[in-house]
Formats: C-alpha cells, sequence, structure tokens
C-alpha cells in the first residue's frame, strides 16, 4: 500500500507525464524556475526512472513515451462521459 506521501509524488510525476503530448518523439518540456517544487522533484525521479531526457524535462523516451500514453490513456478513461 502507497504511504500518503509515495501517493503525491505518484500523482505529480501522473500530471508531469500528461503535459507532454501523445505520441511525439518531436515534442519536449522544459520546466521554468518558477515552477511547484513538486513538478521540478517529479521531473528529477521520471529522469532517474530513465522516462524523460533531462531533469528539467526534455524529451520522453522511449519508456517513457509508453508511460504517457498510458497516462494519457486513463485519463481518457476516467472523464465522465457526456450523453
Amino acid at each position: 500500500m502507497l504511504n500518503i506521501d509515495s501517493f503525491d509524488e505518484l500523482m505529480a510525476e501522473f500530471r508531469l507525464l500528461l503535459q507532454f503530448p501523445r505520441n511525439s518523439r518531436m515534442a519536449g518540456i522544459k520546466l521554468h524556475r518558477d515552477v511547484e517544487t513538486e513538478l521540478r522533484s517529479a521531473a528529477e525521479r521520471l529522469h532517474s526512472k530513465g522516462i524523460i531526457t533531462q531533469t528539467d524535462g526534455g524529451y520522453l523516451t522511449d519508456r517513457g513515451i509508453e508511460a504517457a500514453n498510458y497516462a494519457h490513456w486513463l485519463m481518457d478513461a476516467l472523464q465522465p462521459t457526456v450523453h
């Protein structure tokens, strides 16, 4: 079971992955100095996991593209449906 700190860290990583465009190797992101501390830490963790190329964003690695696609898929699946 995740503790609350681990959950918050995972949610920050999830939020950051959702910032990357779908299915694009050519578009990256750059975190600016004034970005939330949680997102900066998330970027560092994603970099250490081999998911993004730089500690302040960069591009998705092959593993990162797969992770971001799953993140986008999950976000779509959890959106309320309109009838």
